[in-house]
């Protein structure tokens, strides 16, 4: 462990802490931010009404158009010259959300990069090879001062120029891998191009996330990387990358509780669920100067684990994200995840990891063509072999999730790569 203090802290004590945390987060809130006094205010609660964990469901959530409603700076509880970093998303779908840090949300957030990069193998020993995009994305920078706090070498390298990256690698002795599980993927399949093996390398583990990935996505990374691949977990609007990490044991992310509250609701409801129940995520930060959030609901879909861990953490530990509540595809009323057809591809164990949903509409019927990448060598087989695996395939999706779909089978590298989070999903309906 990096922290063994608060990592494996007793839970009685774990739970008094969040609520002193929680008590200052809300009365930090409520005094300072215009927005959360209104919300509060609305269902005539304050911060004194919370008199125990459990009432934080009393509150109202936060939600990402929260932030957009408050750009740039309308949800922030300190002024602009106590700000040192601000990062934003893309804005691809409108006003993009902003967020931003102090020098102590910096020094947390190295903290807890430094947690999960120990948990995947990281030390003082390590040269770790950063390949999440720098700039306005958290990926990159939350994992670089991560590895500084932990003594590592830190390669920046960023996304991009693959083979250029995998001749790094080689060169430098890189020994943890830190990048979305796409495009470890890619640089995968770049080694092989190059005349090259894992042998080559000098790579033990990798840390990946900013996408939702299989188990069976974890064990082809694992064979073609030979490395130990861990699961990370963070988003921006909570404070990036570190949120939650896998130990030794990948039976679950343990989530930094020191920091974060979360809870489990209904997508549809917004009631909280009983323990050991599949639903959305909510986050309450309780040590963020520049940006609490309360109750924000993430939209990923996860279930939490609160039995004691082998490897001696005693924070509760998250599934797998098995996907979002807002990427979910309703298919003639039926819930398809992508993930959910990732794992049925990958357990078959006879195409390539890439793959890509295609969602239509025929009239008044929704469709779903499902293409998948197959080796060189199957793709120039016989047509016959190739119409015998796309049944196979369809058959299988029909039976474990209850939906037609047209499958496709591929020629290689005709799916585009992703140096960053795959799109998986391409959605033509006009919903």
């Amino acid at each position: 462990m990096w922290n063994q203090q608060y990592e494996a802290m007793d839970r009685e004590k774990l739970k008094t802490l969040q609520f002193l945390r929680l008590k200052q987060s809300l009365e930090r809130v409520y005094q300072l931010v215009p927005f959360y006094r209104k919300s509060f205010d609305s269902i005539r609660a304050e911060p004194g009404d919370i008199r125990c964990l459990e009432d934080l469901q009393k509150l109202p959530f936060t939600v990402k158009d929260d932030l957009r409603d408050n750009f740039p700076y309308g949800l922030f509880t300190v002024d602009l010259n106590e700000v040192v970093r601000i990062h934003s998303s893309s804005g691809t779908t409108g006003i993009p959300t902003v967020v931003g840090y102090t020098k102590n949300d910096l020094d947390t957030w190295a903290e807890l990069m430094a947690r999960t990069l120990t948990a995947g193998g990281g030390s003082s020993e390590s040269i770790v090879h950063i390949a999440y995009g720098y700039g306005l994305f958290t990926g990159g920078l939350g994992a670089h001062y991560g590895a500084e706090k932990i003594g590592a070498t830190v390669v920046p390298i960023s996304g991009g120029q693959t083979k250029r990256q995998v001749r790094m690698m080689r060169d430098l002795g890189t020994t943890l891998l830190a990048c979305t599980p796409s495009y470890a993927l890619y640089i995968a399949e770049t080694i092989a191009e190059m005349d090259m093996t894992p042998g080559d390398l000098k790579l033990r583990s990798g840390i990946f996330g900013a996408e939702p990935w299989s188990e069976s996505m974890r064990r082809v990374i694992e064979d073609k990387l030979q490395i130990d691949a861990f699961d990370i977990y963070g988003l921006s609007e909570i404070i990036g990358p570190g949120v939650a990490y896998e130990c030794s044991a990948k039976a679950g992310l343990h989530i930094s509780e020191d920091h974060f509250i979360p809870e489990i609701i209904d997508p549809a409801s917004g009631e909280a669920l009983p323990v050991g129940s599949t639903g959305e995520l909510a986050i309450t930060t309780v040590s963020k100067e520049a940006l609490p959030m309360i109750r924000y609901r993430t939209r990923d879909i996860t279930t939490l684990n609160y039995e004691p861990c082998s490897c001696g953490r005693t924070h509760v530990r998250m599934d797998k994200v098995s996907g979002r509540s807002d990427d979910m595809i309703i298919i003639r009323g039926v819930n398809v995840f992508p993930s959910q057809v990732e794992s049925i591809l990958l357990e078959m164990g006879e195409t390539e990891p890439h793959y890509q949903l295609v969602v239509d509409r025929v009239g008044s019927l929704d469709t779903l063509q499902v293409l998948v990448e197959v080796s060189e060598q199957m793709f120039s087989d016989h047509v016959r072999g190739l119409e015998s695996l796309e049944r196979r395939i369809r058959l299988e999706i029909d039976n474990m999730l209850g939906v037609t779909a047209d499958v496709k089978l591929v020629e290689p590298k005709s799916i585009p790569r992703s140096e960053g989070k795959a799109q998986r999903v391409i959605d033509k309906r006009n919903l």
